[in-house]
């Protein structure tokens, strides 16, 4: 059964936050501006919808008069276990900039590492994974 996907309203940054989100998770980004949907209600350039599907699936356009902007309280994107280990650390390391390391990636003590990073755009996710004996830099944190 297919996961819920976000789909964030932003002002102005959908298309910044969709190309950083497939620089950090890879994935197909497919972008539509409003000219491409014949749409008037917003910027030609701006963004109708734009959809990343990937290993981490992520929806956004550019918030017209009638949206509320994205913002979030109380909310996080759980990322747990969705890759391995030294791809989750890059992830989070990579979503930090320009961001704010909420609650830094350690080892907690039930033995798994996680931690919460809100990007520049406002989305806080949660990044963790379990430990294995097979990985060795696991083994040091």
């Amino acid at each position: 059964m297919p996961a819920p996907t976000p789909y964030l309203h932003l002002s102005g940054t959908a298309r910044e936050a969709l190309e950083l989100y497939q620089r950090v998770f890879g994935g197909e980004l497919v972008l539509a501006t409003y000219e491409d949907f014949s749409r008037t209600d917003g910027p030609a350039h701006a963004i109708a919808h734009g959809e990343l599907r990937g290993s981490v699936d992520v929806c956004a356009s550019d918030a017209t008069e009638r949206d509320e902007v994205f913002a979030s309280r109380g909310l996080m994107m759980a990322l747990l276990g969705r890759a391995e280990p030294t791809t989750l650390r890059t992830w989070f390391a990579a979503l930090s900039e320009g961001g704010e390391v909420v609650d830094p990636l350690q080892r907690r003590p039930w033995g798994a590492s996680d931690g919460q990073v809100r990007d520049r755009f406002g989305v806080l996710w949660l990044i963790g994974y379990e430990h294995t004996e097979a990985d060795p830099a696991q083994r040091a944190e």
